[in-house]
């Protein structure tokens, strides 16, 4: 198969005495990393107008990203202190992190509660959360005055009473749980079946620990913004912020499954097993159900906040209005879902999935970006350079969750160990 899938190549097996040991290494590219095929046939299957075009994106996102390493931040960014949440973070970590929790949800559902019916699609989902949180961890290095220090919260000054300290660790700590999660998929992918068997092990004690760690900085990524009452506008402040951040990750992650589940049947069909697409109508309608309780539990918290607050006052203002936008979206949501599952309409569920992931990348835009410091004149909101970066970041992450799909078993069992669930 070639990068797309899309191309068989005949495969040749030499016996292992008559292999050189460049040979041996040679053959371990060829099968392993450029998929059957000669440096040069590969190299070929990559020349293709989308790869193009996302190179080129690419590249001047990387130089953008190398200008701000050399230069400083007001090279690709105007956030200030009173603008202080640019881009990178509101779309890196305050949105990413909450569609990251893929692989703490549904690795609860299937290895802690032994929810079954979701286990076809359990492994794309912790790679989808390890990747979100990688590039999250990238996004905050590339906005980081002093990225360099990162691992300072880590091993030199220990400010235990800080909510960026918890989410330092945290983030760290869950960013490695979750790559010994999918150490299954690369060591079978590396045939390295002791190993392999060890990592299988660790995986219900990794699932409980992760679901700590998810549990606590899902929360409070918005928990810190308790501490600027002042500047968060009053339709988004709340003492529920941290509750509101975990159930809405919760929501996030089910709505990324059903979208990124479908996408996978498009795109990746010749890398997924016959069970794989087979059950992602039955996993859509699962998540569905479930989405829908979780989307009417955060409704009725946020609507109860409000009042809390004695918020609604602000509703006949310019920003109220923008608020109702952003509530509107997140009311449709939840009966959505519950008559596409009522009616088992797979693909009305699937469109919800896409509507729930914009009302919640639009609400942590509205708390960071848009509305934070709201009493201050308003000026430009990101810089255009911010967006390229961005963008090309995005693409990178694309681009190299297509890369493992396309090579270890994501969406499907490696044939030297069917069934075993990992």
């Amino acid at each position: 198969m070639n990068e797309f899938g899309n191309e068989t190549v005949e495969r040749h097996v030499y016996p292992a005495n008559e292999l050189t040991g460049a040979e041996i290494i040679s053959n371990w590219f060829r099968e392993k990393i450029f998929l059957g095929l000669s440096f040069k046939e590969y190299m070929k299957t990559l020349i293709t107008p989308l790869n193009i075009g996302a190179g080129l994106i690419v590249f001047a996102g990387l130089f953008l990203i190398a200008m701000r390493f050399i230069y400083g931040l007001d090279q690709v960014t105007e956030a200030s202190n009173e603008q202080p949440w640019g881009l990178f973070l509101t779309w890196g970590l305050f949105s990413g992190v909450p569609f990251s929790a893929s692989g703490f949800v549904i690795g609860t559902g299937v290895y802690i509660f032994g929810v079954k019916r979701y286990q076809p699609i359990v492994k794309n989902a912790i790679l989808l959360g390890f990747l979100g949180y990688l590039f999250a961890v990238i996004f905050l290095m590339i906005d980081l005055g002093r990225p360099w220090r990162i691992y300072y919260p880590m091993a030199i000054s220990f400010g235990t009473a800080s909510v960026m300290f918890l989410v330092a660790w945290h983030v760290a700590l869950y960013l490695s749980v979750q790559f010994f999660e999918f150490c299954p998929s690369v060591l079978a992918w590396l045939n390295q079946g002791y190993l392999r068997k060890i990592a299988v092990s660790m995986t219900l004690g990794l699932t409980i620990f992760g679901v700590m760690l998810s549990t606590l900085h899902q929360s409070a990524l918005s928990a810190m913004f308790l501490l600027a009452p002042g500047k968060v506008h009053p339709l988004w402040y709340t003492s529920y912020l941290p509750w509101l951040a975990l159930i809405s990750a919760i929501g996030a992650a089910m709505a990324l499954m059903i979208v990124v589940s479908k996408l996978t049947t498009i795109y990746f069909r010749n890398r997924a097993s016959a069970e794989y697409l087979g059950s992602i109508d039955d996993v859509t309608i699962g998540l569905g159900k479930a989405s829908s309780l979780v989307m009417f539990t955060y409704l009725g918290m946020r609507l109860i906040s409000i009042t809390h607050e004695g918020a609604w006052k602000y509703l006949d203002t310019p920003t109220g209005h923008w608020f109702m936008v952003e509530i509107a979206i997140l009311a449709l949501v939840p009966f959505l879902y519950y008559y596409g599952v009522m009616k088992k309409n797979v693909r009305l569920i699937q469109v919800t999935g896409v509507v729930t992931m914009i009302g919640i990348i639009l609400n942590r835009f509205n708390l960071t970006l848009l509305t934070f410091n709201y009493q201050l004149p308003r000026g430009e909101l990101f810089y255009w350079k911010e967006v390229l970066v961005v963008v090309s970041v995005i693409i990178i992450q694309v681009l190299v969750y297509r890369w493992i799909v396309n090579r270890m078993p994501v969406l499907r069992d490696h044939p030297d160990y069917p069934n075993d669930g990992h």
